[in-house]
């Protein structure tokens, strides 16, 4: 099991990636799978993203619980820049 920041981590980098691409089925999919490992492993509900340059933050509930976090914005664009720089790279594939 990931801890809750890997995970939180790793759902909001494919979820920007998501956002930027809504036809991207990998995208998606793996947005869901995320989504399901907060929810099972973490009791994590409710997840709100902002973004106030140069920080991502997630409000969440956690048991019921109010809970934010943030990251550094820099760490979560990598991925959708990459895509953006290569996107010959990152064909979407149904």
């Amino acid at each position: 099991m990931k801890s809750l920041q890997d995970t939180l981590y790793n759902w909001l980098t494919i979820k920007v990636v998501n956002l930027a691409r809504p036809d991207d089925t990998a995208a998606h999919e793996t947005t869901e799978l995320f989504e399901h490992m907060l929810a099972d492993e973490h009791a994590v509900s409710d997840m709100v993203i902002t973004k106030e340059p140069p920080m991502y933050f997630i409000n969440f509930k956690q048991r019921g619980e109010a809970k934010r976090v943030r990251f550094p914005e820099e760490l979560i664009d990598i991925m959708l820049n990459q895509i953006e720089e290569e996107p010959e790279k990152y064909a979407n594939y149904e």
